[in-house]
């Protein structure tokens, strides 16, 4: 298996993941695990010109950063 497939599979669970994680664990560490994640997905999509992926990915990428930022302050 590729390794840009291996890890657009890689991230998408580790998105379910972290979904689990801000919902009965921390927000802070299930936003760190969501923007690793996104992260890890993102050089799939980019080579495989899927830019509406790229750019909502940013987007939850910015949010979580956000919430990591806004937690650390406090």
């Amino acid at each position: 298996m590729n390794l840009l497939v291996t890890g657009r599979i890689a991230g998408s669970t580790m998105i379910i993941a972290a979904y689990f994680v801000v919902l009965h664990v921390s927000v802070f560490y299930g936003a760190i695990m969501h923007f690793i994640a996104d992260m890890i997905c993102m050089p799939f999509y980019i080579k495989h010109k899927q830019f509406d992926v790229v750019i909502m990915l940013g987007f939850l990428m910015t949010i979580a950063l956000s919430k990591i930022t806004l937690t650390l302050a406090s």
